[in-house]
């Protein structure tokens, strides 16, 4: 099974109302920290290491959900 066999395609990302909207508001908080100096970069690292975790685990469990489902 190739890599982009697992990958969704557009449609089915959004699929998620709930999901995306709270995606888009975490992605809306880090734009606007990014504009002023609120993280020093160690922390800007970091925050941005757990953004990526946190996604992987959502992207994980919405296609293990997916998965169950068909």
């Amino acid at each position: 099974m190739s890599l982009s066999s697992n990958q969704p395609k557009g449609d089915d990302r959004r699929s998620n109302a709930r999901l995306r909207e709270l995606v888009d508001e975490m992605m809306a908080s880090i734009r606007a920290a990014a504009n002023i100096d609120l993280w020093t970069p160690e922390e800007r690292l970091s925050y941005e290491a757990e953004m990526a975790r946190i996604m992987s685990t959502v992207r994980e469990q919405a296609l293990d959900r997916r998965a169950r489902r068909d």
